[in-house]
């Protein structure tokens, strides 16, 4: 049986189905075997105040997925939409790779994946809004 493994830092957060986990002092390795288990590194979370570009709220909501923060059936709805429009803008064969990979994930209600695949993302949206700004 295959599952995600994930290395921790010392001391380092994460939320598994709601609680919160702490790693010890030593670095450590982790593998979570349920495949539906919603996992968030504490560090890779963003803040409400941070999701404010359309990918960043995009992930947002993968992120209030995951955390068992948001309503299954209207954050699912809410990815879904949020990938379609993200697909409308950015149409570059990575980032529609990321995108169709994104959609995917969702569709299977693997959010961890879907959140992951869509930080790829961020840097491209940052230079794009950079370009336009200038």
């Amino acid at each position: 049986m295959t599952g995600l493994v994930i290395k921790l830092a010392p001391n380092e957060r994460l939320l598994i189905n709601g609680a919160i986990i702490e790693n010890g002092d030593r670095r450590t390795k982790i593998s979570i075997r349920s495949p539906q288990a919603n996992v968030l590194r504490l560090k890779d979370a963003l803040h409400p105040d941070q999701a404010k570009t359309p990918v960043a709220r995009v992930c947002y909501v993968a992120q209030l997925m995951l955390s068992g923060d948001a309503d299954l059936q209207e954050g699912h709805a809410q990815l879904l939409l949020g990938l379609e429009q993200l697909s409308q803008v950015f149409s570059d064969p990575d980032s529609r790779t990321i995108l169709d990979d994104a959609t995917a994930a969702v569709l299977q209600a693997n959010y961890y994946q879907a959140l992951r695949r869509l930080r790829g993302l961020l840097p491209r949206e940052a230079r794009l809004l950079a370009v336009t700004r200038q």
